[in-house]
């Protein structure tokens, strides 16, 4: 063997580029700690220390720009960023929206590296015989190493499937079956569960966020392999759910106490990624969405772009007396900390529900409400500090009530599960939280078709608009809820290819129009191209189906 790879750990801010330049050889990894000589007999201490990469490096893997959370809602019926009139944006955002797909788009580059680097990271831990005698830590790095294949298979579905860290010289590797790759992660996530911390810390994976990421795993199986008569998936996911449920969590008081600065006291945060000031910052949705001279509202410090857009079609969605929509979303006039109203060169400041387009010719300064859901504190750089829940208690209440509902089992407990998630948001109205079987199985109330204004603000409206509706949705109810419940959560994509169109072999992400997005009559688009980076480094490597050949 020739091992030219650097004996090094990574540290949070990740520069190897993973198997997408040439497998796991020649990786230059950023120095973070080195490893002690194998003989070393580690402290506790000193193996939490050590892993410690495997941990941060899920920081940029969900929260990093052109990341997860960004690739799962962009692309999604919620939200997007637009060209900005004035301001920028568009190209690849626009791209992204209107799923006009290519290689050489940076989230794809990105998510793959990230996610491959978080592998690369777990192979070097495993790697080390002082380490491997621990099984605690063999099976949190084992979980972990499952979780970023888990993203990898879900985006890509072709990927290269390792779990050495050493090896030949100019050894690079083939793409595995899929169906290969995920008996994998199941294997590993079934080996590794129980083994892992009950303690529930955040940033440290435990046994229960490896249950909830094997339910997530055979919820997801007939939408990833396009066939959906084996519902025996559905029951394996529920047998995991309920082990998640089973636990030491319950949901939150208050929807937004899952999305304070600091949220390592929820009891619904099964799973969280924690962010702080000085070292891991990198919750940018404030940045992102804010009007610059609407940071006035909170007095935040850090940089606005007011680049994100909120769909209106979305947000018609939410019922009148459901809180979340309060919790999440601002509109109107903005009104500065001292209660003055907010102006720009004497104008007021409005953010409009409505909206003009993505790109034809854009979205306007003022144009849509504003994303609130993570806390902004007075003074503070927005939302960058701000924790992130991976998996909550409610998303594996609305998982169980899914698996009960395309199982025909239970039904009525699947209501009341939906209808507990929804309470604390109708505490004004309780009877309106009810949610009934009918309307969970029944149509979506989104009014999905194209929908984009392209005349100039202040001018003739020129209306380009088609409709679908969303009745001839499968369990379209539970669909607007999850999107509801989680938007800006990384959730939507993934819900979407799940959800079918009645008598038709089409799923809602690729069928649907939306905002000035059109549907297609394939489903290719149901996994993203491998990065150009990567096909380059590997020739080994094959193009997914409706991306060409490179």
């Amino acid at each position: 063997m020739n091992n030219k790879i650097n004996k090094i750990l990574m540290s949070s801010m990740i520069t190897a580029f993973g198997l997408s330049m040439v497998g796991c050889t020649d990786l230059d990894e950023t120095l973070y700690d080195t490893i002690s000589s194998e003989q070393h007999e580690f402290s506790q201490t000193e193996l939490e220390h050590t892993i410690a990469p495997v941990y941060s490096s899920l920081r940029n893997v969900y929260w990093g720009w052109f990341g997860m959370s960004d690739i799962m809602d962009m692309s999604s019926d919620v939200w997007g960023v637009p060209s900005r009139i004035g301001i920028g944006w568009g190209d690849l955002y626009v791209s992204m929206h209107k799923h006009q797909l290519n290689n050489q788009m940076g989230f794809f580059q990105v998510n793959w590296d990230n996610n491959y680097a978080g592998v690369n990271a777990c192979n070097k831990i495993l790697a080390n015989t002082a380490i491997a005698s621990n099984e605690d830590i063999v099976a949190q790095v084992r979980a972990y190493r499952a979780l970023y294949y888990y993203n990898l298979l879900d985006l890509y579905r072709n990927i290269p499937l390792d779990t050495t860290y050493v090896h030949e010289a100019g050894w690079t590797p083939e793409q595995a079956d899929p169906t290969v790759v995920y008996n994998w992660i199941e294997g590993e996530l079934k080996t590794a569960a129980d083994k892992c911390p009950s303690k529930i810390e955040m940033g440290k994976i435990n046994k229960y966020a490896a249950h909830m990421l094997l339910a997530k795993l055979y919820l997801n199986h007939n939408a990833w392999f396009k066939d959906d008569t084996d519902k025996t998936w559905y029951s394996k996911a529920l047998d995991e759910v309920n082990k998640v449920i089973e636990g030491p969590f319950s949901l939150a008081p208050n929807y937004s106490d899952n999305f304070k600065e600091d949220i390592s006291t929820s009891p619904e945060i099964i799973f969280g990624i924690p962010l702080e000031n000085k070292y891991a910052g990198g919750n940018y949705m404030a940045n992102l969405w804010i009007h610059n001279a609407g940071r006035a509202r909170w007095n935040f410090s850090g940089w606005a772009t007011g680049g994100g857009i909120v769909f209106p079609q979305f947000l018609d969605t939410y019922e009148k007396e459901d809180t979340r929509m309060d919790n999440t979303w601002t509109g109107g006039q903005q009104y500065a900390m001292d209660g003055t109203a907010i102006t720009v060169d004497g104008e007021p400041l409005v953010y409009t529900k409505e909206l003009h387009s993505i790109d034809n010719p854009g979205c306007y300064p003022f144009e849509s409400y504003r994303l609130i859901k993570y806390e902004i504190k007075s003074g503070d750089f927005g939302t960058s500090y701000d924790d992130v829940p991976y998996f909550r208690l409610a998303d594996a209440y609305m998982m169980k009530a899914e698996c009960l509902l395309r199982l025909g089992q239970d039904e009525q407990t699947a209501a009341d599960l939906v209808t507990k998630v929804r309470a604390r948001n109708f505490k004004n109205n309780p009877d309106k939280a009810t949610i009934t079987v009918a309307q969970l199985k029944g149509g979506s109330s989104y009014k999905y078709g194209h929908r984009e204004n392209q005349g100039t603000l202040g001018g003739e409206d020129k209306w380009i608009t088609t409709n679908e509706g969303g009745d001839d949705i499968e369990f379209g109810g539970l669909l607007d809820e999850y999107a509801k419940e989680f938007v800006c959560e990384a959730h939507r994509r993934d819900d979407l290819v799940r959800f079918n169109i009645k008598g038709t072999n089409m799923n809602v992400y690729n069928g649907k129009s939306w905002f000035c997005k059109d549907a297609v009559t394939d489903r290719n688009g149901d996994i993203f191209p491998i990065p150009k980076g990567a096909m380059d480094g590997n020739p080994k490597l094959k193009q997914n189906p409706g991306y060409g050949t490179k």
